[in-house]
């Protein structure tokens, strides 16, 4: 951690140097949700249908699913879980701002947090491998490369080094800028020995990984020699900066293309993900020594958006184990809103093979989408029994129905159900489609509780969440209540656009708000200054009411408020003066339902004095509700 706090100017040049969308942009796909805002899925809890709003011109983000919300800053603790100052310090570098500490000295040896050391750390190997390519050393992984159709820049283009053979080359290079054996250990780059630690990897051909923020987080080591006796690929082990099961190989280049297209093609190995590239699939990604799996899902579901037209491609050697990675990636098909499909050249050949021997043609046609994943899995389970005896028909009947059943599209659940009757050869249709629905009927009768039977599908991806996050503590608003919608309409505007409800809107009282939470949002905008302030610099005026909220509670929904789309038509003076206007009146409406009230409690034979100040009270508070109504925002 720093050992000095940062200067609080330098935190406020970081957060307006590095626009939100821009950052939010490198894990998620955004879209437009109008207003100037933009919305995409969350990237901190499972929907298929995106609840997560930026607003690039407040510089917050808000999910209205699980309630995550805040600025730049607050999103990359969130998502990379970082402290407050590591994430000032990774973006400050991002914008090329010196950051200056207070309480001391600024040491950047000592002081940087763990994972902006790691961080470090493997940018600076990744780029002495690279250098160590070009020399005599490395020719086997130059022929290597060349071998399999990749010349000098596609190396370049994606960080391929290599690892000199000695025991602690990298080890001495790293300890000559700065980094201690603590780090290199935790970091996975170097590893113990009985005097001191050594390199991980040597002799090796090395690729960088990188995560989607484009930061290299672990390495790829291919062998090249026959006196290495460690396994053909070695990867980094798990480390605070590297999860095999998170990271995707190829993602960083990828990911915008995956954005726009909507569409991924994940192949199985480095040199895959280099051919597929270099032959126009720049789509291509690959995992990193371990099965495709839900993590790796939720990172392309953000990118992909997760609608009906995307599409994710499995490309997978034709071999045994290529077809059971496929049956894998099936298991878990139903957390896609994507459609699924596998690619399997006639030959068996991988991609990288596929271009050396076809060309990058080859490569294109190859991952066009044919095969839809259900229908492979099927095949698979087909071709196991015996189809020509009845039990065999059976057999193949009662696994391959559970998986027709969780087809998303009930109209292709009804058609692949008349397709797998053709497949096992029932000549009665109907009785497979009507087999096919009772176990869906089953699926969504289990509603994801309990496991499933033997034969049965998994429960469909609409089932809900077993980890769902918890509904935000604080009194309920009941948004059916005009009252509430007014209010919260009013709060929208105040911290949105201040210009249009001031003055007034400083004038109203906390007591004017019926719903609890609107009432604290009203005391926070006034004990940051008033909404009057936010007229010269929006930015700062929103971070004062955020740093004013007395609880992450009213901090949340402050930030939900100053996201959410208007919902007036023609955001102006007129729609303003509304709101105001319907706030004001109902309030006033009120106190003289109090006032009254108060005048049947005191009777005839109350004090006199008393008695006219209570009548003189009503008949102002008369006259003003008479006015609100007949000259609008002009009585206010």
């Amino acid at each position: 951690m720093a050992g000095g706090r940062i200067n609080d100017d330098d935190v406020k040049a970081v957060r307006d140097a590095v626009p939100i969308d821009a950052v939010v942009s490198e894990y998620l796909q955004l879209r437009s949700a109008g207003g100037g805002n933009l919305k995409g899925l969350c990237p901190f809890h499972d929907e298929k249908s995106p609840s997560f709003q930026v607003s690039p011109s407040k510089g917050l983000f808000h999910c209205f699913g699980c309630q995550e919300g805040g600025d730049t800053i607050a999103f990359v603790m969130k998502i990379d879980h970082l402290s407050f100052s590591e994430t000032v310090e990774r973006l400050a570098a991002k914008a090329g701002i010196t950051l200056r500490y207070e309480e001391g000295g600024y040491n950047p040896g000592h002081q940087r947090g763990e994972r902006i050391r790691l961080i470090e750390a493997h940018k600076a190997a990744a780029q002495f491998y690279a250098e160590q390519l070009d020399g005599a050393e490395a020719e086997i992984g130059r022929k290597f490369l060349a071998e399999r159709g990749f010349d000098q820049a596609a190396a370049q283009h994606f960080g391929v080094g290599y690892s000199p053979a000695g025991w602690d080359h990298l080890t001495r290079h790293l300890r000559g800028k700065g980094f201690s054996d603590k780090e290199l250990l935790v970091s996975g780059l170097a590893q113990e020995s009985r005097r001191n630690p050594i390199d991980r990897f040597r002799g090796r051909l090395m690729w960088p990984i990188r995560d989607v923020g484009g930061d290299v987080v672990g390495f790829g080591a291919r062998k090249l020699r026959d006196d290495d006796n460690g396994p053909k690929y070695l990867n980094t082990p798990e480390t605070p900066i590297y999860k095999k099961s998170q990271v995707l190989y190829g993602i960083d280049l990828a990911k915008k293309d995956i954005a726009k297209s909507s569409r991924a093609v994940v192949v199985e190995g480095y040199t895959d993900v280099m051919a597929c590239h270099l032959a126009g699939v720049t789509t291509a990604i690959a995992t990193c020594g371990t099965a495709f799996g839900g993590d790796h899902i939720k990172i392309l579901r953000r990118l992909l958006m997760d609608n009906g037209s995307a599409r994710v491609i499995f490309t997978f050697d034709g071999d045994a184990a290529g077809q059971k990675a496929a049956l894998r990636a099936f298991e878990d098909d139903q957390k896609f809103a994507a459609e699924t499909y596998i690619a399997i050249a006639p030959d068996g050949m991988d991609p990288c093979e596929l271009r050396l021997a076809k060309g990058d043609d080859a490569v294109a046609d190859l991952v066009e989408p044919r095969t839809p994943l259900f229908e492979f899995a099927l095949r698979q389970i087909v071709n196991r029994y015996d189809l020509e005896t009845p039990a065999g028909r059976a057999a193949a009947l009662d696994e391959a129905a559970p998986i027709v059943a969780r087809i998303k599209n009930i109209a292709s659940q009804h058609e692949v159900a008349v397709q797998l009757a053709g497949m096992l050869g029932i000549l009665d249709t109907q009785f497979v489609v009507k087999r096919v629905a009772q176990f869906a009927r089953w699926a969504r009768d289990r509603g994801g509780r309990g496991p499933a039977p033997a034969t049965q599908a998994r429960p469909p991806a609409a089932a809900p969440a077993p980890h769902a996050p918890a509904a935000p503590s604080g009194p309920a608003l009941n948004l059916r209540s005009p009252a509430h919608r007014t209010e919260r309409e009013l709060l929208k505007l105040a911290l949105q656009y201040p210009a249009l409800v001031s003055p007034a809107f400083d004038a109203y009282g906390a007591d004017e708000f019926t719903a609890p939470p609107y009432a604290a949002v009203r005391q926070t905008i006034a004990d940051a200054g008033g909404a009057e302030q936010g007229i010269s610099n929006a930015a700062e005026y929103l971070a004062r009411v955020r740093d004013a909220a007395p609880d992450d509670r009213v901090r949340a929904l402050v930030t939900e408020l100053a996201v959410e789309v208007i919902h007036g038509r023609t955001v102006d003076e007129t729609y303003a003066g509304d709101q105001l206007v319907q706030v004001r009146l109902r309030a006033v409406d009120r106190r003289i339902r109090d006032v009254t009230g108060s005048l049947t409690r005191l009777g005839t034979h109350a004090d006199p004095d008393h008695l006219a100040a209570v009548q003189n009270e009503l008949w102002v508070l008369q006259q003003y509700a008479q006015s609100l109504r007949n000259n609008g925002a002009d009585a206010l």
